[in-house]
């Protein structure tokens, strides 16, 4: 069980994705919010009825599952159907993330969660110990996403700005990882994050 928490977030081509990895060399379990916003939305699961009664039937394809290429047109386009959508979700999500986290084994677990500053923050997730920001120079978040994308710079920029400030992140931060060197960098660094969080866990 563990019973020390922290999230991991950070804006769109961060490096979220290489850091958690990172941390799971180390045998840290990581639970990530992208795999229960999926999980609680499996056929059977209270979140897709409660969606199919909010939404109604043309919410689900053909063989009963969401219908998510529909729900995300529906919800770009309609700003109360999006809060309707997150009401139903988030609160489950977050229960999901809590309950992942303190089943896992060793001595700390990490919640991957991107939109954290965009989710109510600390506020949202009163359970967690600490939060590390990924943090990078919006340029780099920039030229990352492009080339990762095969996108326009232009669509780039406004998917960077789509999201909490580079500030409000930092702004929730306890701990700040600067990635916008090699990967190769990453190692030493997440190394002394462990041994960091593994302490703070025993005490």
């Amino acid at each position: 069980m563990a019973d020390f928490i922290v999230a991991v977030t950070g804006g769109v081509a961060s490096g979220k994705s290489a850091v958690t990895e990172a941390f799971q060399a180390h045998g840290v379990t990581v639970c990530d919010a992208d795999v229960a916003a999926r999980a609680i939305v499996e056929p059977g699961q209270p979140a897709l009825a409660a969606i199919v009664e909010a939404f109604g039937a043309d919410s689900l394809t053909a063989d009963g599952r969401l219908d998510r290429v529909a729900m995300r047109a529906r919800v770009f386009s309609d700003a109360g159907a999006k809060a309707t959508l997150e009401a139903l979700l988030h609160p489950r999500i977050r229960t999901w993330m809590r309950e992942a986290c303190e089943a896992a084994a060793g001595e700390y677990a990490l919640a991957a969660i991107p939109l954290l500053a965009e989710g109510g923050g600390r506020g949202a997730y009163p359970w967690l110990q600490r939060v590390l920001v990924v943090d990078v120079p919006e340029a780099v978040q920039q030229a990352r996403l492009a080339a990762r994308d095969g996108i326009a710079q232009d669509l780039a920029r406004r998917m960077v700005a789509a999201q909490a400030t580079r500030a409000q992140r930092l702004a929730i931060a306890d701990d700040v990882l600067v990635n916008d060197g090699a990967l190769a960098d990453l190692p030493p660094i997440v190394a002394r994050l462990d041994a960091r969080y593994r302490a703070l866990a025993r005490t």
